[in-house]
């Protein structure tokens, strides 16, 4: 499923920009389903633009009946009455999306104890790991999730260590329950004050399995993002 808001607040109406001949959406959503690893993939929107977007170029959209705070709920109120195990959140302002990140998402399933599932890619450029639009994750050992963050973590007090720095890429994967469970909660104190929505797993006492991808191109959270994106295009 592929959350979509027609009026971001930093780059609004970004996912109806063109990225090459087509809209940001309508690449996120084609290369989606070009993976082949679904049964089934929607864009859920509260948009009639980017609805129809969708379905006159003849995808699959569903429309929220109410309003959402995150990606989450929206696609939560989506899945709630359909026959399906795990679902996966692919961000609509993701258009560089590739199987293999996928494919690697999905399989950590195989341990029937993980909920929920992320991808991130390390990040080495000091520019973007400084920037608070770069969402980092630390995590432990067994690439559970500790902490997301806006602000640099691990902050590097030792300057004789040369830690990891991890960007979170927002994809999700959920069991149906989990994610019935997240919509359940109420926003949490360090969501709130990040804007950053699987913290709220966190402070629920839920980890996450963070899976390392060597390349999911580049997000569209600006109008800086589009112009790199097509020049990587």
């Amino acid at each position: 499923m592929i959350p979509a808001r027609y009026g971001a607040t930093r780059f609004p109406a970004k996912l109806m920009q063109l990225l090459g001949n087509k809209t940001v959406i309508l690449n996120t959503y084609h290369n989606t389903v070009a993976t082949g690893l679904f049964d089934d993939v929607f864009v859920v929107t509260d948009s009639e633009i980017i609805f129809n977007e969708i379905t006159e170029h003849g995808g699959k959209a569903l429309m929220s009946k109410q309003p959402h705070e995150s990606g989450s709920d929206r696609i939560a109120e989506a899945a709630a009455n359909m026959d399906v195990h795990i679902i996966v959140n692919v961000q609509g302002d993701e258009p560089f999306v590739q199987r293999e990140p996928l494919e690697k998402l999905l399989e950590v399933f195989e341990d029937d104890t993980v909920q929920v599932a992320s991808l991130m890619q390390i990040l080495k450029d000091q520019k973007l790991i400084d920037d608070p639009n770069y969402v980092k994750v630390a995590v432990d050992k067994n690439m559970n999730s500790l902490m997301f963050s806006r602000s640099v973590i691990p902050y590097q007090r030792d300057k004789n260590t040369t830690p990891i720095y991890y960007e979170h890429i927002g994809v999700y994967a959920f069991t149906k329950q989990a994610l019935l469970n997240f919509t359940q909660w109420e926003i949490t104190p360090l969501e709130a004050a990040e804007k950053i929505e699987c913290l709220r797993y966190l402070e629920n006492g839920i980890p996450l399995k963070m899976v390392v991808t060597n390349y999911m191109g580049i997000e569209i959270d600006t109008p800086e993002d589009l112009a790199r994106a097509n020049s990587l295009l």
